[in-house]
């Protein structure tokens, strides 16, 4: 079974191109290293390709890696006894997770599932922990990489228990809108069942508010959402 895994991943090991070297290099925890310390993180990293639903590692599991995605969408929940799920978190191109471990150790305190096929960087945690303990400037990195997941993290906090589920979906359709123009016209970036659980609402509780901001011009059409009136959406 070990040797089995261990063919799998190897199967889905890739180069890490030049492109890849480039998008990795502006990810937040590795903006501000020198390039001495950014060559001595990618020699701890290895790059993989992941399909939809496959499952990078299982909450208890031990901790050896710590991701960064590249592109597509990696899922992170808990489950219950019973079987229930709890997304916890919505990983997209440019984010980290896992980095929590170089510090705690141990084993990995939820799932990750792939939620649109993805190309991720991994990095040996035990090595990286080695590595922070003699340049602080990868020391710093984490640090930062880590606050701002904090921050982050109590801002989504506040936003569940300050705003209903209406003005939750109102203000992330908001945040999708690239252009600053009277109306809009989206798509998501993935499924609506997954935006559910990224903003910490049931399936139903999604659908009940897509329903109340109809009136105020948001047309759903599977993935595509159209705006016609993106200042009435600005002012739920």
């Amino acid at each position: 079974m070990q040797a089995s895994k261990e063919q799998e991943i190897v199967n889905k090991t890739l180069t890490l191109n030049n492109r890849d070297r480039t998008s990795l290099a502006m990810v937040p925890l590795m903006t501000d290293l020198s390039p001495a310390s950014l060559a001595q993180m990618l020699e701890l990293s290895s790059v993989l390709h992941y399909e939809t639903r496959d499952i990078l590692f299982q909450e208890s599991d031990k901790a050896e890696f710590f991701y960064c995605v590249l592109s597509g969408f990696v899922r992170l929940y808990r489950l219950n006894k019973d079987g229930r799920e709890a997304d916890i978190r919505v990983c997209g191109a440019g984010e980290t997770f896992g980095e929590c471990l170089v510090a705690l150790g141990g084993d990995y305190p939820y799932n990750a599932q792939v939620a649109e096929s993805a190309i991720v960087v991994r990095f040996d945690i035990e090595r990286v922990r080695m590595l922070s303990q003699l340049n602080t400037d990868v020391a710093r990195a984490i640090i930062r990489s880590l606050s701002g997941n904090l921050v982050s993290t109590m801002t989504m906090v506040a936003n569940d228990r300050l705003q209903t589920a209406t003005q939750r979906v109102a203000h992330y359709l908001l945040s999708q809108c690239q252009d600053k123009g009277p109306a809009a016209a989206i798509r998501l970036p993935f499924q609506k069942s997954l935006l559910a659980g990224k903003l910490g609402l049931a399936p139903e509780a999604l659908s009940r508010a897509f329903s109340a901001l109809r009136p105020l011009g948001v047309n759903v059409r599977g993935r595509r959402i159209d705006i016609s009136d993106v200042k009435a959406l600005s002012e739920v």
